[in-house]
């Protein structure tokens, strides 16, 4: 059988037999997250946390095929707590994964703005999720001005004097190999962004039970890839991924098994194409 890529549609039916039909190195960017660990049992059957690394392993096998070797895997997860602690699931995972021959590049961090407060016997409410980057070579395809922001109020006063070493690379103390000079960010309006990015979760669950902002993808869209490139998301649910993927005039493939799910997803993907005029 040959394979194809079906560009700028949701394929409603399992990731792991759609992804097989995909061919090699076809995909520029992999954006998903995939159920957590005995969550939305109602629509995925709920994967145990004792099973989710087996479960999952065959998934990323897969990915790593249909990935150009330029390109780049985030995976939106989180560890749930079960029996009190947090499980090791996703840290489990991240390991079975490098085996692959993934290359466990980086580990940004969503901060959720809006999180509500919260307080348990022995915790707080969560207010963060992991976005776990993977690469297949160290050498990927990665455009840090588009994700340029403000550089922030701090530089109002630290950079309206000049002091002796400001023009000086210093190193740091720990020997880690970093170093900044001052001086660099002296006129500068927009400044490259940490790894922790902070963006306001979902007010209305678009008839999803997990939804992940518009801005999430985005980002990472447009930090990863260029315009007419191909980004999966395998998980797509309400089809976040995808419309976010449109408006940056790239183009997307989604799966997703849930029926109720698929029809949400290619009515709002619909809409956009009509306004796009796609």
């Amino acid at each position: 059988m040959k394979k194809e890529l079906r560009i700028n549609k949701i394929i409603n039916g399992d990731c792991l037999k759609e992804l097989k039909k995909f061919p090699d190195d076809s995909i520029n960017l992999i954006v998903t997250s995939p159920p957590y660990a005995d969550r939305r049992k109602k629509d995925y059957d709920g994967v145990a946390p004792e099973k989710y690394v087996e479960w999952f392993l065959p998934i990323s096998q897969e990915f790593y095929r249909v990935l150009k070797p330029n390109g780049s895997l985030i995976l939106n997860m989180k560890e749930n707590i079960v029996n009190g602690e947090r499980h090791t699931y996703v840290l489990d995972l991240i390991l079975e994964i490098k085996k692959q021959g993934w290359i466990w590049t980086e580990e940004y961090i969503w901060h959720k703005k809006n999180a509500f407060p919260g307080k348990w016997p022995n915790r707080f409410r969560d207010s963060w999720e992991r976005c776990l980057h993977f690469t297949k070579n160290k050498k990927f395809k990665m455009y840090q001005d588009n994700v340029k922001e403000p550089i922030g109020d701090w530089a109002k006063k630290r950079l309206q004097k000049k002091y002796a070493n400001d023009d000086i690379r210093t190193m740091s103390k720990t020997q880690s190999g970093f170093g900044r000079r001052v001086a660099n960010w002296s006129g500068k309006r927009k400044v490259y962004p940490s790894n922790v990015i902070h963006f306001a979760t979902v007010s209305s669950n678009k008839n999803h039970s997990a939804v992940f902002p518009e801005r999430l993808p985005d980002w990472f869209i447009r930090l990863f890839t260029k315009k007419g490139d191909i980004v999966l998301d395998s998980f797509v649910g309400s089809g976040t991924t995808a419309l976010a993927t449109l408006k940056l005039d790239r183009k997307f493939i989604g799966i997703e098994r849930n029926k109720k799910y698929y029809l949400s997803a290619k009515r709002r993907i619909n809409m956009l194409k009509k306004e796009l005029k796609i």
